[in-house]
């Protein structure tokens, strides 16, 4: 009988929070390709039919989409549950431990933190607050148009001495709009970090410092430059006069004209679906010829965080466990955020077959590889929007505005900013 009674009671107290969740509205946002909205807003409608709970979506390209949520976060107007980059839960914060986000430690009843490695929570704690679940880890690496290289009688790069001879060849052979790899500003950055880790075995910031001298940086802006020269990216007034706000969304990218992306590993399945029928995408590898190190950096691809502002906070985690650890969460929504953390929904996918093939190659050969630290500032949103310190310094020598050297003194004047240095 008091076997029956408890079970009774465990029953009375599942159907009230049903019932509670089915009165509650929940409110999400994330941004990302088309591949993610559709994975997403399916694992969203699984969830609505589970518990009765009304949630509403908003969800973009990255595109102004950083600029719209600090505009949020500044009002106290944040969506209850938001995709996050890993940066943000330390610009959102302030220095007396005030956050915009929620600590997640005080839902850990409703999500299961011990499905995810402690290494991983540990980057999303700042001042012994959890601020967000970590989806997934992620770092840059190279993909090629197979198909592209073919046509001009080349096989992708195994080595940076292999690209750099790409250039003048994809011109000869395929025309003059024709490269073997295409970088915005920020991918430049990434690659010139990555080439001189490679060579020097640093990490970029140490301590709150820029951790490279001019020297060492000029070297490095003359690295990014040469592959212009060399026919190897085309111009920062090439990139522009296309008229594409991403390079996923670029004809010349959908047409194979574009042969290389240097991209997050949790990013190939927009840049492979954008492609027109019949090219041949595949993942590339690290260049060994750069230097004795492996140099490059992993970091928290993105997370799930609760506003402070939401108004019923156990709601908001029930919808992060929905996603992220729920089989039907995980089956959803696989690799669309890249090879997941949590290991119920990783051990899924497996089992299942749902991990994107390339997204999981690529994260492999990204987690061997990369050895270096992450600055939380790395990618503060003075430094890598489209009006920061990074694009005035890589557009500026692309356009001829700077020398090597006045770009390598634009941007250590502009990080040094960012830093307090």
């Amino acid at each position: 009988m008091k076997k029956l009674i408890a079970c009774l009671l465990t029953v009375a107290l599942a159907l009230t929070a049903v019932a509670a969740m089915a009165e509650g509205t929940l409110t999400f946002s994330w941004w990302g390709g088309d591949a993610r909205h559709e994975a997403t807003q399916a694992a969203v409608d699984a969830f609505k039919e589970a518990t009765g709970v009304e949630v509403t979506c908003t969800y973009s390209a990255w595109s102004g989409w950083e600029d719209k949520m600090s505009q949020y976060f500044a009002s106290d107007s944040a969506f209850d549950v938001n995709q996050v980059n890993w940066n943000w839960l330390f610009s959102f914060t302030n220095a007396d431990g005030s956050s915009k986000f929620y600590d997640l430690n005080e839902v850990a009843d409703v999500i299961d933190l011990s499905q995810f490695d402690a290494g991983a929570l540990a980057q999303c704690t700042v001042d012994g607050k959890l601020l967000a679940i970590p989806v997934s880890m992620t770092g840059r690496i190279f993909y090629w148009n197979k198909t592209t290289f073919e046509k001009a009688g080349l096989e992708t790069p195994k080595t940076l001495a292999d690209l750099m001879a790409a250039g003048p060849i994809f011109a000869e052979k395929l025309g003059d709009d024709c490269y073997p790899l295409a970088l915005g500003s920020y991918d430049k950055m990434i690659l010139m970090v990555h080439y001189l880790e490679c060579k020097y075995g640093k990490d970029w910031v140490v301590d709150g410092k820029l951790n490279y001298t001019k020297d060492e940086i000029v070297e490095g802006f003359a690295f990014i430059q040469s592959l212009e020269d060399a026919h190897v990216i085309p111009s920062s007034e090439t990139l522009t006069g296309d008229g594409a706000d991403s390079l996923d969304k670029n004809p010349k990218w959908m047409e194979g004209k574009y042969a290389g992306i240097w991209e997050w590993d949790s990013s190939a399945s927009k840049f492979e679906k954008a492609l027109n029928e019949g090219q041949e995408f595949i993942v590339g590898d690290y260049f060994t010829d750069i230097g004795e190190y492996q140099g490059g950096f992993t970091k928290v691809s993105m997370a799930m965080c609760i506003a402070n502002t939401a108004a019923d906070k156990k709601l908001a985690a029930s919808l992060i466990e929905y996603l992220l650890n729920s089989e039907e969460g995980a089956r959803l929504m696989n690799s669309q955020r890249g090879i997941p953390l949590s290991k119920k929904a990783n051990e899924l996918c497996l089992a299942e077959g749902l991990l994107n093939a390339k997204v999981a190659e690529a994260n492999s050969k990204v987690m061997a590889w990369c050895k270096n630290a992450l600055d939380p500032q790395f990618e503060a949103a003075a430094l890598k929007n489209s009006d920061g310190v990074y694009a005035d310094a890589f557009e500026g020598l692309s356009y001829g505005d700077y020398s090597i050297e006045e770009a390598a003194e634009a941007l250590i004047e502009g990080i040094n900013e960012v830093l307090g240095a």
